[in-house]
C-alpha cells in the first residue's frame, strides 16, 4: 500500500492544479519522484483544510482527482502562511501531521544573528546589523559600500546598494538603472524615506567576484534527503544584468554553471564546489538545531575576490527554476525528488516509533 505525503502549496497554485498551469512548483516532478519512491501524493491548500481532513487532489493515471481525505502523517509545505488565519490553519494542521518547513519565510537578520552564535561560522558573515539612521551613518563612515535590504522580502525586492566615491559622495543604487550621486546627508534622507517604518538591515557589501565585469553570487540548494541527513543538491550562479545591483534572476540576473564562473575567476572548480559544500552544510548543521523542523533552503552565497565564501542570505521556499533556467535537468528534478525521500524517511521514523511503543 502506498503511504500517503502532503504537499502544501498556496492558494493560487492549488486553484491551478486542473489546468496544470500551476507556475514555479512543477508538479510532474512531484509526481515523477513520487512513482519511484511509492508514496502517495495529497495536494493541498491552507484554505480547504479542516479538523481531521482536507479536500484536495490526488494523481493517478495521468489525471488529478479533487477529493476529501484525511490528512497524511506527513506534509511538505510549499505554502507561505503570513496571515493570522492561515498560521491558525497551519497550527491546526500541524496537530494532524508532521509539517517539514513549516516556517518558510524568516527575518534575515535573525538567521543572521542565529548563525553569529556559533563563532565557528562568523567567517563566512558580512558584518549585518538592524537598521536605524543611526547606525546607517555609523556603517557609512566605517564601509565603503552597503546593501539595505528589507528583513522578508524575496527576490531582490526593495534592496539598495550604496557605494563611496573618492569625492565623498555615495552612488545610491536603486531598481533599475544608473545610480545616483548623492552626498552623505541625501543618502540617509532618501534611505530613511524608502524604509519607512518597513523593517530593514544593513549589510557589509561583498567584492563579489565578477563575469566579464558583473557581479554574481550562487544559490545553493541545501536539503535532507533519504537518510535525515542534510546535502547539497546542487549550486548556480547568477550574473547581474547590465544597470542591476542584484543578481535574482526575477531581476534579470543570467543563470551560468558555476564551472564556468569560477575559471572565469580564477578558483579550481572542483576545490571551490567542494568547499561551498562543506561551508553549507555546516550552516544548515548549525541552523536545523535552533529552527524547527526546516528541510528545504536555498542559500544565496558569494565569493569574494579574493576567494573567500560569504553567506548573503537564507530562503525558506527555494523557488528552484534557476537550475531549469540554466537547463540542468537532472539537478531541478533532484530539487523535487530530494523532499520526497525525506518525507519518506520521516515516514518510516514515524512508523518504528509506533511499533516500539506498542512492543
Amino acid at each position: 500500500m502506498h503511504q500517503s505525503v502532503g504537499i502544501l502549496l498556496d492558494r493560487e497554485t492549488f486553484r491551478r492544479i486542473p489546468s496544470r498551469r500551476t507556475g514555479n512548483e512543477r508538479l510532474a516532478l512531484y509526481n515523477k519522484a513520487a512513482k519511484e519512491l511509492d508514496l502517495k501524493l495529497f495536494y493541498m491548500s491552507l484554505e480547504q483544510v479542516g479538523t481531521n481532513s482536507a479536500l484536495g487532489y490526488t494523481y493517478n493515471k495521468a489525471k488529478y482527482r479533487l477529493e476529501r481525505q484525511s490528512i497524511p502523517k506527513v506534509t511538505h509545505n510549499r505554502q507561505i502562511a503570513l496571515s493570522p488565519s492561515l498560521k491558525a490553519k497551519l497550527k491546526l494542521l500541524s496537530k494532524s501531521s508532521l509539517i517539514f518547513n513549516r516556517q518558510n519565510r524568516y527575518d534575515k537578520f535573525k538567521i543572521y544573528k542565529l548563525i553569529y552564535q556559533n563563532p565557528e561560522l562568523r567567517e563566512y558573515l558580512p558584518v549585518s546589523m538592524r537598521y536605524s539612521q543611526a547606525r546607517l551613518k555609523d556603517a557609512m563612515n566605517t564601509y565603503s559600500s552597503l546593501f539595505i535590504k528589507p528583513t522578508n522580502n524575496s527576490v531582490g525586492d526593495g534592496i539598495i546598494k550604496l557605494k563611496k566615491q573618492q569625492s565623498g559622495n555615495w552612488l545610491f543604487y536603486w531598481k533599475k538603472g544608473s545610480p545616483k550621486s548623492l552626498s552623505s546627508q541625501q543618502v540617509v534622507n532618501r534611505v530613511n524615506k524608502y524604509v519607512g517604518r518597513q523593517h530593514y538591515m544593513i549589510q557589509e557589501a561583498i567584492p563579489l567576484a565578477t563575469y566579464h565585469g558583473r557581479p554574481y553570487d550562487l544559490r545553493v540548494s541545501v536539503q535532507r534527503g533519504a537518510t535525515g541527513s542534510w546535502q547539497v543538491t546542487g549550486m548556480i550562479g547568477r550574473v547581474a544584468a547590465k544597470g542591476r545591483h542584484v543578481t535574482n534572476v526575477a531581476k534579470g540576473g543570467k543563470p551560468k554553471k558555476v564551472e564556468t564562473l569560477f575559471r572565469t575567476s580564477e578558483f579550481e572548480p572542483e576545490a571551490m564546489k567542494t568547499a561551498i559544500r562543506a561551508v553549507a552544510l555546516k550552516i544548515m548543521n548549525d541552523l536545523s538545531g535552533k529552527l524547527l523542523h526546516v528541510a528545504d533552503v536555498g542559500l544565496d552565497l558569494g565569493i569574494d575576490t579574493q576567494g573567500h565564501i560569504k553567506l548573503i542570505e537564507m530562503n525558506g521556499r527555494d523557488q528552484r527554476y534557476t537550475f531549469k533556467k540554466a537547463k540542468m535537468h537532472a539537478t531541478f528534478y533532484r530539487t523535487y525528488e530530494t523532499p520526497l525521500q525525506y518525507a519518506k524517511y520521516l515516514l518510516t521514523q514515524k512508523s518504528t516509533t509506533i511499533m516500539t511503543r506498542k512492543r
